[in-house]
């Protein structure tokens, strides 16, 4: 289906979008929102509040070498719990001033081992690990872990020659000028004053209010075009490009199905290469068909989820840039380990 098929499918579908698949789309949205929500909360508290000092002495050995200020190390931290609550912690503190756009890049690509810590705990060791059994298993977790690592290490040293170190603006004001960016003279009374902590918590959650009321539509508008066109796409016949992959690449035949069944469900992939551990598949050769089934996936789950979720989060053009990072690195640090794993 071509583009102007879709968007000639859009049209004519919005309007009788099956009842299952609008309260799929509301209930997704729905979910982001509430995880956004939480993250431009924290973030707005951490940084009132002052929480951010403390943070900052577990995640300065990250954002110092790359040159972000101390907040952003309260959205990687948060990552590990919740990638969607980093990002908006992110998207906050890019909506405040405190990262440009190219600072935020940074602080997105670090992200990405923290995002992938989450995984190990609710799904590679739950759920993989005991299908594919401790060795194969193991050497996927591990092989996975290595290349989210490296793009984290790889956004510290973009960091470090992209970014200059911030300034301390605390130290820089001269007395009289209040650190929240007052003179201190010539203000209004009430500002004279600190406000309670009732007060603040209330400001945090009208910002909160705000970003969100920006971010539903957008969300609400992409994730609902995704829906409609996946539906009317057999995904699944793309998966026709594995066999010519995995050919290339000296993988046993029956790689090319593994990587149609793996690109569609990682589970099922999973469940489908396991009897044939040991035969045909050696472990090199079995991690390197889930992480080929992997870069396939990928294209289809940046498509029906990465996209909208950017967009979402931070408008179609700051977000292509943050897709585009995403799935350059990606592709790069997988391919990279597939040449270590089948090199003999």
């Amino acid at each position: 289906m071509t583009l102007p098929d879709a968007v000639v499918t859009l049209q004519a579908g919005v309007a009788s979008v099956p009842l299952d698949l609008l309260l799929s789309v509301l209930r997704r949205v729905l979910s982001i929102l509430v995880f956004i929500g939480i993250g431009l909360t924290l973030a707005n508290l951490a940084v009132e509040f002052g929480l951010v000092e403390y943070v900052a002495v577990l995640s300065r050995p990250l954002t110092a070498p790359a040159n972000l200020p101390d907040e952003v190390g309260t959205a990687i931290l948060s990552t590990a719990a919740s990638p969607t609550a980093g990002y908006g912690m992110l998207a906050e503190f890019r909506e405040e001033g405190i990262l440009g756009d190219r600072a935020t890049l940074v602080a997105v690509t670090i992200n990405t081992f923290f995002g992938f810590v989450q995984h190990i705990f609710t799904f590679y060791v739950p759920v993989l690990i005991p299908i594919l059994g401790l060795r194969v298993g193991l050497l996927y977790v591990g092989s996975r872990a290595a290349i989210s690592l490296a793009i984290t290490l790889t956004g510290i040293v973009a960091g470090a020659v992209l970014l200059s170190p911030p300034s301390d603006a605390s130290e820089a004001l001269p007395d009289g000028v209040a650190s929240d960016g007052g003179s201190g003279v010539g203000d209004d009374a009430d500002d004279d004053e600190p406000r309670s902590r009732r007060e603040t918590v209330v400001d945090a959650l009208l910002s909160t209010r705000d970003k969100l009321r920006d971010i539903a539509p957008r969300l609400v508008l992409v994730y609902t075009f995704v829906a409609v066109l996946t539906a009317s796409v057999d995904i699944s016949a793309f998966t026709v490009v594995a066999e010519p992959a995995t050919g290339l690449l000296g993988l046993p035949g029956e790689a090319a199905a593994v990587v149609a069944v793996f690109a569609i469900d990682t589970t099922s992939g999973a469940a489908f290469i396991a009897p044939m551990l040991g035969d045909p598949f050696t472990p090199e050769a079995a991690v390197a068909t889930m992480l080929v089934g992997g870069i396939v996936s990928f294209a289809f789950s940046t498509f029906k989820r990465s996209i909208p979720f950017q967009f979402g989060i931070w408008g179609p053009e700051f977000g292509t840039k943050v897709v585009v990072v995403n799935t350059v690195l990606k592709v790069v640090f997988i391919a990279a380990t597939l040449a270590v794993l089948l090199v003999p």
